[in-house]
């Protein structure tokens, strides 16, 4: 049978059973959830399971295993249910995300950015230059890509930086997809140059403007699919 049309095992339903209390507050951060039998009991599965389920979610981050003490419950953010969620995503829910994303990142590296910062971004942009000047379709993603991680850089919010890295893959294969996608616009030199210009001259809001502009053109070529 297709491994994606079987059913999911009780390790996989404990596991997903578990992570939907921790995000509806049943144990809320910090809290040390219940031992082994009383979760068994609840979830109707053996300790067995139970037990697996738990190493699951400490692999993930979401529970702490402190030996001797209990279960903690470390963080209600499960990093693989996010990565689940982005190879689920559509190309549009992708650029609305990353729209969102670089639009912030710009504002704030047009208030914060340093002559080192605009001295990266004009390395990288020389770097990018035109779809026209790379034989490479995925050589060109990833020069893009260094552009706009120059332009979060510079925001020197180091949260925005981390969330930014974590969708650095799927923004690269976005790029590569549109390039190769003769339908799709083509992410020009100009466009990326304005935001450039508008982080140098201090304009945050100018800057939220241009950054969003370079993603519109794909926005709409996806509108009708």
């Amino acid at each position: 049978m297709d491994a994606m049309l079987e059913k999911p095992s009780l390790v996989d339903l404990a596991v997903l059973a578990l992570r939907e209390r921790i995000a509806q507050g049943a144990y809320p951060l910090g809290s040390r959830i219940p031992v082994e039998p009383e979760l068994a009991a609840s979830l109707g599965v053996s300790r067995n399971t139970v037990r697996e389920a738990v190493r699951v979610l400490a692999f993930c981050g979401v529970l702490d295993v402190r030996q001797g003490d209990g279960t903690y419950v470390a963080s209600r953010t499960d990093p693989v249910a996010a990565i689940g969620a982005l190879s689920r995503a559509s190309p549009r829910e992708h650029l609305e995300a990353r729209a969102l994303l670089e639009m912030s990142a710009a504002r704030l590296a047009a208030l914060r950015r340093t002559d080192a910062d605009l001295a990266a971004l004009r390395a990288a942009l020389a770097e990018r230059g035109e779809l026209g000047d790379h034989d490479d379709a995925a050589d060109f993603a990833r020069r893009d890509l260094a552009f706009h991680r120059a332009t979060v850089a510079a925001a020197h919010n180091p949260v925005l930086t981390a969330l930014y890295d974590f969708f650095s893959d799927a923004i690269r294969e976005g790029v590569l997809n549109s390039v190769l996608d003769e339908t799709l616009s083509d992410p020009d030199l100009a466009s990326h140059v304005v935001v450039y210009d508008a982080i140098a001259a201090g304009d945050g809001e100018a800057a939220a403007e241009a950054a969003r502009l370079v993603i519109q053109p794909l926005l709409d070529d996806l509108a009708g699919r």
